[in-house]
């Protein structure tokens, strides 16, 4: 059993699972398959979004506990709604120790503890202690200024007493309490020198750090999943979930960074009984002619979208545009004094590179530490070698044996790229080649994090020729993909993956779904954007060109964003840049001038902003309607992240989680409904309608009609416009979209551009409207919006054409000039 659709909720405290209960019924007449749910088990205090699990044996009680799941569960059924939860086996949330049963017991037993071996620690490196990095500065200092103390009194959780250091807590181990709550300094030290556990200075865990963790989160420690053990018991409540009829599928987040994800998802499916499952996994090479597979023996559905989100994006970019980006690119460099733009591979060599001899260095410490004593290599060697290799990684991580030639061709590189190093690597590569070795294992474990740090959360912010590049999963050296590319993506996909996910927006995206759509149009009128961001960088500027270009392109894409946001997007999208400046050093005079920016854009720069907004608003919108239809018409399965069916202007996360408005949702669906009868169809405006029109119908008519969702054929487009049309056949359900909105108002409109459909009458699933099949105009088809989704009609479900006399106006594209400029 699959879902047709998914709807992905974000429950936290705000919005516990009695509160998604409350939404089922709208989601049901939204026409959602499945509700979505972000991760329930119990996370750490405040934790929005659940990633950061402490105690994986139940549900949360601050987002409803297991009544509260049971409640959810009886009115998603009760709405006709199955249910997928995401889950996160990879890590486990340690910022508040206490919290976490699991990791408490391991700072209060050591090794003894029945939990040691469920995380990923060194002890031989650590002296037998776990570390912790908490500490604001040197351990020494701290004891001395007297910032820690030590006090004998027992508590629930810390039978022998506990350490503090200001909202930090930890249980003293048997037999080391002093005689009497203490801070003076040699007490302090001879406790802690008997402890299970060793505080450090915080900023040490990018060096000397001993277990593994979550990308460069300390406070998530990984976890060793591999132990039959450990994963039992790490999965006794979803297990349960399945037993009581609970879930339906699960979400798996960051399988990468397993040991051995294939072997994971064989002994998941055993426990939930193969039911529906997706990974979390990039993939690389979206949008090209040889994207990278998921790997064919894994026992899941698909991914969650990514590959399907960088190839919507990509048809609806102008091809021709790139080059006169990519002049503004060079013009803004040479006039703030940067050199010129690197090209994309060597772009994320140098961030990869960057993030291996920064904040991954715990981990390439540790796998120095994992090599064979026969080789013969002196450390400093092998860590420089190592961390060229993962520079050089070109995919997430290989699966060895399988993903030989990934590692083969980084191997390559690397010593091309450092011939100093050929023989530090030559010497290396028998041992990160053997999957028997753990150095291997580890290595693969590790070019995940180097990979999304140094290219997602780095490279992107720094490749700012077009925001809708820079999203996850794509490749912003791909600028766009032909319509011929989207046709033989989507048929790959529909002959390979049909039950993949599909996604347009999620809560790691960069930047929500229409804004992206907003920018793509910056493509087809990169001189007119030119002569804008001049102007504005005349009122404000960072002085950094680039940088300049990345934010007034979040405040157009964003806008009307609240100032507080684009303040917050503009400081992490900075430091995540690491150019100008960064979290560990911020630099206050770019930053001042970084604010000074958004604040121009409410000030001396807003007339201008909102002249330009209301400028690219229409053909952003158009490509918003033609993304959302391609989406949930093509195949796979469409995810609807939360609020999304109306313009989802979100940008980086935390934003990205803000409240939903759901009473507001379900008023403008009745309303739709209710106008339906009346062939009303809504205008494209800010009000989102016309999204929620598209999207409401096209779920619906999955859901209701899944016998005409079972192939995937393009639709011939002729005429002198068909550049301007995406349409596909997907077994009886025709979806027609229109691409590159700018271009087709300045070429005179549709004209005699025609699609060739089999005969009948066909009726528009979003209007209403029926046409007689053949050769189709597309000025008529596309006249009152600039999407369609057509049906063939049952012969006694026939009436009268369109063409015999229902009126085409509207307030999509059409064939003449003066509807298109209205």
């Amino acid at each position: 059993m699959h879902p047709e659709s998914t709807y992905r909720l974000q429950v936290r405290a705000a919005f516990d699972l009695d509160a998604a209960a409350a939404v089922t019924g709208y989601l049901r007449d939204l026409g959602v398959g499945w509700a979505y749910l972000s991760p329930l088990l119990q996370s750490t205090s405040g934790s929005d979004h659940g990633y950061d699990v402490v105690d994986p044996t139940r549900v949360d009680p601050a987002r409803g506990g297991a009544e509260g799941l049971e409640r959810f569960a009886a009115a998603a059924r009760a709405a006709g709604l199955g249910i997928l939860i995401d889950t996160v086996p990879n890590h486990m949330g340690i910022a508040v120790p206490a919290e976490n049963p699991w990791w408490w017991d391991v700072l209060l037993r050591g090794r003894d503890s029945r939990y040691a071996a469920a995380f990923d620690i060194d002890w031989e490196f650590g002296g037998g202690k776990v570390r912790v990095p908490v500490l604001g500065s040197d351990a020494d200092e701290i004891i001395d200024a007297m910032e820690i103390r030590v006090d004998p009194a027992p508590t629930a959780l810390a039978p022998h007493g506990t350490v503090r250091y200001f909202d930090h807590e930890f249980p003293l181990a048997e037999g080391t309490a002093p005689a009497e709550a203490t801070s003076y300094p040699d007490a302090v030290r001879q406790v802690l020198a008997r402890q299970h556990f060793e505080l450090m200075f915080w900023q040490l865990e990018a060096s000397e750090l001993n277990y593994r963790r979550f990308f460069a989160v300390s406070t998530l420690a990984g976890v060793r999943v591999e132990d039959p053990v450990v994963f039992d018991e790490a999965h006794e409540e979803v297990a349960r979930w399945f037993r009581e009829g609970l879930a339906d599928g699960l979400r798996i987040d960051h399988p990468d960074g397993l040991v051995d994800p294939g072997g994971y998802l064989e002994r998941l499916g055993s426990l939930t009984g193969r039911r529906y499952t997706l990974v979390e996994k990039i993939l690389e090479h979206s949008a090209t002619e040889h994207p990278e597979l998921l790997p064919a023996w894994w026992d899941t559905d698909g991914t969650t979208g990514y590959d399907a989100m960088a190839e919507i994006d990509r048809v609806l970019i102008d091809p021709d545009g790139e080059g006169a980006l990519d002049a503004l690119d060079e013009r803004l460099r040479r006039a703030t004094g940067l050199r010129p733009a690197q090209p994309w591979p060597d772009l994320i060599h140098d961030t990869k590179r960057m993030i291996a001899d920064t904040i991954q260095g715990s981990e390439i410490a540790r796998l120095v530490r994992c090599l064979p004593e026969h080789v013969v290599l002196a450390a400093p060697d092998a860590a420089d070698a190592l961390a060229e290799i993962l520079a050089c990684f070109p995919v997430y991580r290989s699966y060895l044996p399988a993903g030989r030639e990934a590692l083969d061709e980084a191997l390559a590189e690397a010593s091309a790229r450092r011939p100093d190093l050929a023989a530090a690597i030559d010497t290396l590569s028998p041992f990160v080649a053997d999957p028997a070795l753990e150095v291997a294992r580890r290595f693969q474990q590790t070019t995940g994090p180097v990979m999304a740090k140094g290219v997602e959360d780095t490279a992107f912010y720094r490749a700012t020729r077009l925001g809708t590049l820079t999203e996850v999963g794509g490749d912003p050296s791909v600028f766009s993909l032909s319509v011929a590319g989207l046709h033989e993506a989507f048929a790959r996909r529909q002959a390979q993956r049909p039950t993949s996910m599909t996604s347009l927006s999620t809560h790691d995206t960069k930047r929500g779904e229409d804004v992206r759509a907003r920018l793509s149009v910056l493509a087809e009128i990169p001189h007119r954007w030119a002569n804008v961001l001049e102007q504005l960088r005349g009122i404000a500027s960072t002085g950094h060109g680039p940088f300049d270009a990345l934010l007034w392109q979040a405040i157009i894409g964003s806008w009307p964003a609240t100032p507080e946001r684009l303040h917050a997007y503009a400081e992490k999208a900075a430091r995540e840049a690491a150019e100008a400046t960064t979290w560990w050093n911020p630099d206050a005079d770019f930053e001042r001038r970084m604010h000074a920016v958004v604040d121009a854009a409410y000030g001396e720069a807003r007339e201008l902003v909102e002249a330009f907004v209301a400028e690219i608003a229409q053909p952003g919108w158009s490509n918003s309607l033609s993304a959302k239809l391609v989406q949930v018409a093509g195949p796979g399965v469409p995810d609807v992240y939360q609020g999304s069916e109306l313009w989802e202007t979100s940008l980086v996360d935390p934003d990205n989680r803000r409240a939903v408005d759901f009473a507001k949702r379900a008023a403008m669906l009745a309303e739709l409904d209710r106008g339906e009868s009346e062939g009303n169809v809504p205008a494209i405006d800010a009000s989102g309608a016309a999204k929620l029109l598209v999207t409401s119908r096209a779920l619906r008519l999955r859901r209701d009609r899944p016998e005409l969702f079972t192939r995937y054929l393009p639709v011939e487009v002729l005429g002198s416009a068909s550049g301007h049309a995406i349409a596909f056949d997907r077994g009886g359900a025709i979806a027609v979209v229109t691409r590159l909105p700018v271009g087709l108002v300045a070429g005179g409109g549709w004209g005699d551009t025609r699609m060739l459909i089999p005969g009948g009458t066909w009726t528009d699933a979003l209007t209403g409207r029926a046409y007689p099949g053949g050769d189709v105009p597309l000025g008529e088809v596309l006249s009152a919006l600039p999407v369609a989704l057509l049906t063939r009609q049952t012969p006694e479900k026939r009436r009268d054409t369109a063409r015999d006399g229902v009126s085409h106006t509207g307030s999509g594209v059409s064939g003449s000039r003066e509807a298109e400029e209205a």
